[in-house]
């Protein structure tokens, strides 16, 4: 049990810890840097790579740790609780081979987005980003329609922790300029970014919302900036987006029709 919380198991906590620390950064560890990479002890961190190799977890490679694909049974039981996304798919299919980009739903996970569907373009990509893929919120169109619909409590403590890198020449780094931008996603209920995470790609999203018009989720497109112009995505994309995302709170039996 914790000292701090007598309802929270220390040790599970810890096991949670040097899970996530793998990554596609980090696909195998050491102890050394599982401990490091979670400000564990050696010999806790030693132990939990232990346990995981026993429990089938993961696997030694010489020094090395690497997850095993069980570790995919934690992240479906939260994907099969959600079979709203099953129904979601067709619609996201559907603009998909309309705009002839890629479409995808994610949710708001920390300062992070966390993929939920994905239906991909028929033409090829340089972006390859399926179920489970990760992202940081503040330069994605996904990341800023959910952080547009936190509290402004939620937001404030959002923008007063993360650490706003310029992952390109055209990323807002700057936390006032963020909020700002927020804001004007808030108010014309979609998000348009330009080059922020990627050099050469665009993106809009809109909100999905429950019935009690909470935002739960976003879906994107995505396209090559040498194939779609900022204009042709305003203009001819993000009004069928908006559609999309409208007809798929409704299908997920969400929004009252």
């Amino acid at each position: 049990m914790s000292r701090q919380d007598p309802d929270v198991i220390d040790s599970v906590e810890k096991a949670f810890r040097v899970l996530e620390a793998f990554s596609a950064e980090h696909p195998s560890l050491t102890v050394s840097e599982a401990a490091e990479l979670t400000g564990l002890s050696r010999a806790t961190a030693r132990r939990i790579l232990l346990t995981c190799v026993r429990l089938g977890y993961a696997e030694p490679d010489d020094r090395r740790f690497r997850l095993l694909p069980r570790v995919l049974r934690l992240g479906y039981g939260y994907l099969a609780s959600l079979p709203m996304w099953e129904r979601a798919q067709p619609h996201m299919r559907r603009l998909a081979d309309e705009v002839r980009e890629s479409c995808s739903a994610a949710t708001l996970d920390g300062e992070e987005i966390v993929y939920v569907a994905r239906a991909p373009a028929k033409r090829s990509m340089s972006i390859v980003l399926n179920v489970g893929s990760r992202l940081p919120a503040y330069p994605t169109s996904m990341g800023r329609v959910l952080l547009a619909a936190l509290p402004e409590d939620g937001l404030r403590g959002y923008l007063g922790a993360v650490r706003l890198e310029p992952l390109t020449s055209h990323t807002i780094t700057d936390p006032g300029a963020l909020a700002e931008e927020l804001g004007k996603v808030r108010e014309q209920g979609f998000a348009l970014v330009d080059g922020e995470r990627e050099e050469g790609v665009r993106s809009a999203a809109a909100p999905v919302r429950d019935g009690s018009g909470a935002v739960i989720a976003a879906i994107n497109v995505a396209a090559n900036a040498g194939r779609v112009t900022v204009a042709e995505l305003r203009e001819e994309q993000v009004p069928l987006l908006v559609r999309t995302a409208e007809a798929i709170s409704r299908d997920i039996g969400c929004v009252p029709r």
